[in-house]
């Protein structure tokens, strides 16, 4: 089983940002009946995803590349919870990759960095552009943002 292990931070400054190019993205959310399943236009790419419900930092990730056409159908026909756009960032930094969202429409000004561990124990360097963690925040979540389509306000878990 493929499985997603993810911190998730906002971002506090943009600069990192400089010089790089963002893919265009566009997803759309088919279904939640304990499995989220979404769809994703990246660039000129489709895909489709199933994630599993999150223990801890963890959950599990199925994704598949699809025809662009299909994606595009399902993205205009069958997003029934919600729908995000956004320019995706890659940061390459040692041996992690931090994926920047920069969210449109009415989330804009809401930039969020996510980025893959290969354990929920691995450390992830302090970085003076990023700011709170927000990964245990459900209100975050991409699924989340899409329906509610609002930037949340930070808060402090414990």
């Amino acid at each position: 089983m493929a499985v997603e292990i993810e911190r998730k931070f906002l971002v506090r400054d943009t600069s990192v940002l400089a010089g790089l190019s963002g893919t265009k993205m566009a997803q759309g959310y088919l279904a939640d009946n304990g499995m989220v399943v979404r769809v994703r236009v990246a660039g000129t790419q489709g895909f489709l995803t199933l994630k599993g419900k999150t223990k801890g930092l963890s959950r599990a990730e199925f994704e598949y590349e699809v025809p662009l056409a299909d994606a595009q159908a399902l993205l205009a026909d069958f997003a029934c919870l919600g729908r995000i756009e956004k320019l995706r960032y890659y940061v390459p930094l040692g041996d992690l990759t931090f994926e920047v969202d920069v969210f449109e429409q009415e989330l804009a000004g809401l930039v969020v960095a996510e980025v893959e561990l290969p354990s929920e124990a691995h450390p992830v360097p302090p970085l003076a552009w990023l700011g709170a963690d927000v990964s245990l925040d459900p209100r975050y979540r991409n699924s989340e943002l899409a329906v509610s389509r609002t930037i949340p306000t930070p808060a402090v878990l414990s």
